[in-house]
């Protein structure tokens, strides 16, 4: 996994000591609702240590799930502390989307998709923004031709971050996750 930089933040692997901050995103109904069709809260520091797992064993040159860490302490309130690490912000998801189908587990589509989950404190910062274009950079300069996005018809949030990363929105689809979503694509340079 390539470890990301941009001006405020470090996008990096997951460690098992991440658990109670993966915890606390996803134990959260504010962050969950928009994700999957059957959206869920994680229970317990053992759900949260599995994902992490699952996440790090991803092995692919340019998928990868990051943990989206600020660069310095208290980076919102601009009071960093001494000796105090750096806050998580969130996931930062460049990963196969699966395509919509009959058969349980869905299979890939083919198609990367880029996504991202932030906890409420790190909401109106433009952190989502700034991991997604870094991410978005990164998988172009991979070798990548097109990267998706793919939001509930509800989530505003995650649609107007799509738009400022440059990807251009296509209406309505179910091509992925069995799910109706609105979609939204961004192709490489060479491709424009």
């Amino acid at each position: 996994m390539k470890i990301l930089e941009t001006e405020r933040l470090i996008l990096r692997q997951w460690d098992l000591k991440d658990a109670g901050f993966v915890l606390d995103l996803y134990s959260r109904w504010k962050v969950q609702r928009f994700i999957g069709n059957h959206p869920q809260i994680m229970r317990d520091r053992v759900e949260a240590e599995e994902r992490i797992r699952a996440w790090r064993s991803m092995d692919h040159p340019v998928h990868a799930v990051w943990a989206v860490q600020l660069k310095a302490p208290n980076h919102v309130q601009g009071n960093a502390e001494r000796g105090k690490p750096a806050p998580l912000a969130g996931a930062l998801l460049l990963k196969s989307i699966p395509a919509s189908g009959e058969s349980l587990p869905l299979q890939p589509s083919g198609d990367t998709e880029i996504g991202w989950h932030f906890h409420p404190s790190y909401w109106g910062h433009g952190f989502a923004t700034e991991a997604a274009a870094a991410a978005l950079t990164h998988a172009f300069e991979s070798g990548l031709d097109k990267v998706v996005a793919v939001t509930a018809p509800a989530n505003a949030a995650s649609q107007k971050v799509c738009l400022r990363i440059g990807m251009v929105h296509r209406g309505q689809t179910d091509r992925y996750y069995n799910a109706v979503c609105e979609l939204f694509e961004a192709q490489a340079p060479h491709q424009r």
